[in-house]
Order: C-alpha cells, then sequence, then structure tokens
C-alpha cells in the first residue's frame, strides 16, 4: 500500500512536492520508514519521562536541518534500520510492555501518515498510553491537522523568533510564523494539560525554548509571546542543554553561560509563569545524546 502524502510532499513547510517512492527531498528521507533507537529515555521534562521514562522512537532524516543539530548522526539522511507500520506498532507494544509513560515521536514529521497508520494498529491492539509527538515545528498545519484523535501530547520547539536568524541556522526563513501556526493547533487539538494522579501528562502542549548561546534576547521574546498568547494554558520548557557540535561558527562555538540561563529564569519569574520547567545548570553533557545503535529496533513477534 502506499501512501499518498508520500506521492507529493508536502508534510512540513519546504514542500518539495517530490514523490518520495522516487526520490527524497529535503528531510534525505525516502518513503520507507527508518528508525535508528527505540527505547525508554529519563531526561524529558518530568511529566514525559516521569520514573519510567518515555518510550523515544528516533526517525531517521529531518525537515528542518539545523547547523547545530545534536543528532546529526541521524538526521542528515538514511540511517538506522528500515521498518513497515506494522513493526512500528510492535515495538510501542513493546515499550508499553516495558512500562513507559508513554510513546514518543522523536523528529517525526516526514513519517506523520505513517505514524497516524501505525498508532491506530497498536491501539487496535491494545495499547493504551498516550502518544508524543516531539518535534522542531516545521510542520505543516495541515500535516497537524491529519494527527487529530492520534497524538495526545505535543512536544514542540519554538526554536527561534526573528526569521533572520532561522534563516541562518536553519535555512528556514518563514519559521517563526509557521512553527506558531502549528502550535496553536496542537493546543486546538488537545487543549490544557491534564495530568495523572503521579503527574504524567496525560495529554496537553510542552513547548520547547532551547536557548542557543548569544541569543538570551530572542529567547525571552518568545518566551513572552508564548505567555502572553497561552498563559498557563501550556507548558513551557526552559533548556540550557545546547551542547556545541564541532566546527560551529561563534557565538554557538560554546556552550550557555549560567548568567545566560539564570536570566532567563529569572526574566520567566518577572512575566509570572507558573507552567514552567527548568534545567540544572551543566546538562550539555554528551550524555545526554543517545547512542542511536538499534536498541530496541530489532524485534522479533
Amino acid at each position: 500500500m502506499k501512501i499518498s502524502e508520500y506521492k507529493k510532499c508536502t508534510l512540513c513547510h519546504r514542500a518539495c512536492g517530490v514523490n518520495r517512492y522516487e526520490k527524497t527531498g529535503f528531510c534525505n528521507m525516502p518513503a520507507d520508514i527508518y528508525v535508528t533507537r527505540a527505547a525508554a529515555h529519563y531526561w524529558e521534562e518530568p511529566p514525559i519521562s516521569g520514573t519510567n521514562g518515555s518510550g523515544t522512537v528516533f526517525f531517521a532524516g529531518c525537515s528542518l536541518g539545523c547547523i547545530f543539530c545534536q543528532n546529526r548522526d541521524i538526521s542528515r539522511g538514511i540511517s538506522g534500520q528500515q521498518v513497515s507500520i506494522d513493526q512500528i506498532a510492535n515495538i510501542m507494544l513493546s515499550l508499553e510492555k516495558d512500562g513507559v509513560h508513554n510513546i514518543n515521536f522523536v523528529t517525526p514529521t516526514h513519517y506523520a501518515p505513517s505514524i497516524k497508520l501505525a498508532v491506530k494498529e497498536a491501539r487496535d491492539r491494545g495499547l493504551k498510553i498516550p502518544v508524543v509527538y516531539n518535534t522542531g515545528t516545521y510542520d505543516s498545519v495541515e500535516t497537524i491537522k491529519a494527527l487529530k484523535g492520534t497524538v495526545n501530547i505535543y512536544l514542540p520547539d519554538l526554536k527561534y523568533y526573528r526569521n533572520e536568524t532561522s534563516k541562518k541556522y536553519s535555512g528556514a526563513e518563514n519559521y517563526v510564523n509557521k512553527a506558531r501556526e502549528a502550535i496553536a493547533e496542537m493546543y486546538n487539538q488537545v487543549g490544557n494539560p491534564v495530568l495523572d494522579e503521579n503527574g504524567i501528562m496525560l495529554s496537553g502542549v510542552i513547548v520547547r525554548i532551547l536557548l542557543l548561546p548569544g541569543h538570551l534576547a530572542e529567547a525571552k521574546l518568545s518566551l513572552k509571546y508564548l505567555v502572553d498568547t497561552y498563559g498557563d494554558k501550556i507548558y513551557v520548557s526552559l533548556m540550557n542543554q545546547y551542547t556545541p557540535m564541532p566546527d560551529m561558527p561563534t557565538p554557538l562555538n560554546r556552550k550557555v553561560t549560567c548568567s545566560e540561563y539564570n536570566e532567563l529564569v529569572e526574566y520567566a519569574n518577572k512575566l509570572g509563569l507558573n507552567n514552567g520547567f527548568i534545567q540544572e545548570y551543566g546538562t550539555a553533557e554528551e550524555s545526554f545524546i543517545p547512542k542511536f545503535d538499534l536498541t530496541g529496533v530489532n524485534l522479533c513477534f
């Protein structure tokens, strides 16, 4: 069965329009699904990871292509192992059996139609835990709309406030408005956050702001936009874990300083942010980048 969305792909705002059964577009991925890791992950926000971990499924390829990507080993093109929709459903059920709190699809945009089919199959076979859509937020609104009823928790980035910056670092000069439109649709679908008695999220939106070195003012403006627009109707996660990759230009060639991050946190307090998460300083460690070694991908059923 061929999925129609891959025949003229416009799942992200690159809108390549290519037939991914014949060639690849910006994401460098065909219609075939490639997974590099599927395992419990313990370093997401507390309502996502909890005590048992989040069942992360990492896909190869990416529709955004940030120059500073810490997952560049898998985001630049084909890597990992090819899997079927049925195998993704198997992976989901296996992770649930292991006790994870949710299924967390990482960099999912270019495989959104396959994810929708896999989740339906898994739920038909008994999957009960929530599904998390963990994205860099260059998804088209149509892509997000098609996921209504499939995704319980949206975990989008709001990477930039200025299109000049998004163009410079991600080659996406229209990122800001497009990401905001996608986040608005996410909130329209799942509404205010719902947590269980143990503080584990069942539905809702957590928007991430990764503080880039030398870009404190921009992070503040993004934070203010979210607070002004949503108040406490969403969670906001302020991240200091930026890890400089080799050959980065200034100022991306260094970690975020303690004073930069503290100033962002103080600003969040000044704005009256209640539903927020912060990280301890010193989280920019290589250990936060998992090994993409096919863990959990080779399952026999």
